[in-house]
Formats: C-alpha cells, sequence, structure tokens
C-alpha cells in the first residue's frame, strides 16, 4: 500500500511538471493543456477546434518535445489520399538487381500525430484514421501494420471553413475521446505571447516523461477507485443526453436527435480518474465528473433540425443537463 501511495504521488508531481512546461511556450489555456495531457494518460485521441493561429501546432509539437515521442504532421486537403497518410507498398531493387514490393510507412507511423483541418479532406481519407485510432494499427492490402506505442491523433477542425469541407461522420466522431475548443486569448495572454514570440531567446523545454513511464502513468491511473454514487452520477449524466431516456431534459426532448454512446460514459470515467490523481487525490469526485463532462459529450450529442435552426449548441444542452441532474 505505501508503494502504491508513492507512486501516486510520483504521478501527480510529474503532471504538474508536464502541464508547467508546456505552459511555457503555450500561453494561457491552462484548462485545455490539462484535458489533452488526461487524454494522453487514457490513450485516448483529441479533436481541436479553434480559429487559425490560436497555437495548435504549437502545443502538440511542445508535448511531443516534453515526452520525446516522434511528432508526425499530416495537413489535410481535397486531394489527400489514405495512400499518402498509411503509407503504400513500393517496388524495391536490391544490390543484387532483384526487385521485391516493400512497406514504406506513412506519416501517420509516429507517437503524436497533428491531423491539421481534418474536415477539409474527402470521408475516403477521413476513413483511413478509424482503424488507426481504434485499433492502433493499419491494413494495406491485406497486411497488418502496427503503429507506434503510445500512440495519439489530434485533429483540428476550423470552425469558419464551412466552403469544401467535409464533415465528419458521427462513427468517426465518437472515436475522439474529448472534443476541445480553444478559446482566443486574453489581452494579458495576447501580450505575453507577443513578449514570448518577438524575443531573442526561446524558453529551454525539459523533457519530464519517457515512454516507459508514460505507459506505466497510464495503467497507474486506472487504479483510482469511484464510488457507486459517483458512477451512477456520470450514467446519469450520459443516458439524459437521450431524447427517449427518462433522465432527458426538456431541452434535449426538443433539440436532440441522438445521444452520447457508451464510449461517452467511459471516457468520462477513465478521464475523471485521471482528473483526480493529477490533483493528488486517490477516489474520483463529483466535480471530477462534471468538469470533463463537456469535453466528454460535446461531439456525441447530434442536434435536429429544430436545434439548428433555434442555434442551439451542444454545449448548452449539457449545461442544461449539469444543472438538472444533480449529485444527491
Amino acid at each position: 500500500m505505501q508503494a502504491l501511495q508513492e507512486q501516486f504521488t510520483a504521478f501527480t508531481e510529474r503532471f504538474v511538471r508536464l502541464r508547467k512546461e508546456a505552459e511555457k511556450v503555450f500561453i494561457g489555456q491552462t484548462e485545455l493543456v490539462e484535458q489533452i495531457l488526461i487524454c494522453l494518460f487514457c490513450r485516448g485521441h483529441v479533436l481541436l477546434e479553434g480559429l487559425p493561429g490560436l497555437g495548435k501546432t504549437l502545443l502538440v509539437k511542445t508535448l511531443s518535445n516534453i515526452l520525446d515521442l516522434k511528432f508526425s504532421r499530416i495537413q489535410c486537403t481535397p486531394d489527400l489520399m489514405p495512400a499518402d497518410v498509411i503509407g503504400t507498398n513500393m517496388l524495391i531493387e536490391d544490390s543484387g538487381g532483384i526487385q521485391r514490393f516493400e512497406f514504406q510507412p506513412g506519416p501517420l507511423f509516429g507517437n503524436i500525430i497533428l491531423v491539421d483541418e481534418i474536415n477539409r479532406t474527402t470521408p475516403k481519407t477521413q476513413s483511413a484514421f478509424l482503424e488507426a485510432m481504434q485499433e492502433q494499427k493499419i491494413t494495406v492490402l491485406g497486411k497488418s501494420h502496427a503503429l507506434e506505442d503510445p500512440f495519439l491523433l489530434l485533429a483540428t477542425q476550423n470552425p469558419i471553413e464551412l466552403e469544401g469541407t467535409y464533415p465528419l461522420p458521427e462513427a468517426q466522431l465518437d472515436r475522439f475521446f474529448f472534443k476541445l475548443k480553444i478559446e482566443y486569448p486574453s489581452l494579458e495572454e495576447l501580450s505575453r505571447i507577443v513578449d514570448l514570440t518577438t524575443a531573442e531567446e526561446t524558453p529551454e523545454i525539459e523533457r519530464v516523461l519517457n515512454r516507459e513511464e508514460l505507459r506505466e502513468m497510464s495503467r497507474l491511473a486506472r487504479k483510482i477507485k469511484i464510488a457507486e454514487d459517483v458512477k451512477q452520477h456520470a450514467l446519469k449524466i450520459v443516458l439524459a443526453t437521450h431524447p427517449e431516456s427518462p433522465e432527458a431534459v426538456d431541452s434535449v426532448k426538443k433539440y436532440v436527435s441522438y445521444g452520447a454512446s457508451p464510449r461517452a460514459a467511459q471516457s468520462m470515467i477513465l478521464a475523471a480518474k485521471v482528473k483526480a490523481l493529477a490533483a493528488g487525490r486517490y477516489n474520483v469526485s463529483f466535480t471530477d465528473i462534471r468538469d470533463i463532462a463537456v469535453a466528454s459529450l460535446r461531439h456525441r450529442v447530434l442536434l435536429n433540425f429544430e436545434g439548428d435552426v433555434a442555434r442551439i449548441s451542444s454545449d448548452d444542452i449539457i449545461g442544461e443537463i449539469l444543472s438538472q441532474i444533480r449529485p444527491k
């Protein structure tokens, strides 16, 4: 028991160090950084939404440097093909003149993958990410190729670009652990960003974890306990997103077409365990569940036509659910 407590303490200390290192170059957005780190230790994938120039690429590259992991960036365009992402078999001739087909890995073979503007590429290419996200492998001509471990995919989409975009299908949206929004910086934060990026020197980034330590921390977080009443609270929140559920609030019945899948419940509980341990607590609280509810649910609550016309957002719906479903 003493050894386990020491491991828990080490987890908390490393998590805080990771967050502080990231904030050296990514100014503000403390909650966003924390949620991405939570997703990393949950071994999930993140959908990032924000305006251009808010530092999405910088944040992901910084995380890869802190963790000493291989970073890869894929810029999505309408003409991007699946082979450009996963790789392909190429005809190779050796020194003896013998020719053979050899698999050449694509940019998806890395540890932290930034998929920029995923909604600008076609559904055929979007589907190439599905197997990688779910199975951590890809298949080319009937042969499977394992991806590197750890594997974290962060996809970005621009909320203001509508022409020439292909909205992600519900099945692919559901495979993202969190959907996070990057907010525009405040005046103070913008001033710090300008000072940092126009100075002669840039901050030194220290590596905090290696791959094996990251894997061990991921396993350790699953040992955190969750009381039955806390778990039931999380499940009631998920069920309340379904219009036909007895738990559904009025706005859900009126504006929601489909509610969250069981993956949402898994996401909320596992993320709450990491959040609790990161805060130095050894059990999940109601607050942990409620703090990560929006990130877990916003991309899994699908609005109907009335919701679109009324300009209701999934965040509004989830906010009403949280206000009406309270811990007992």
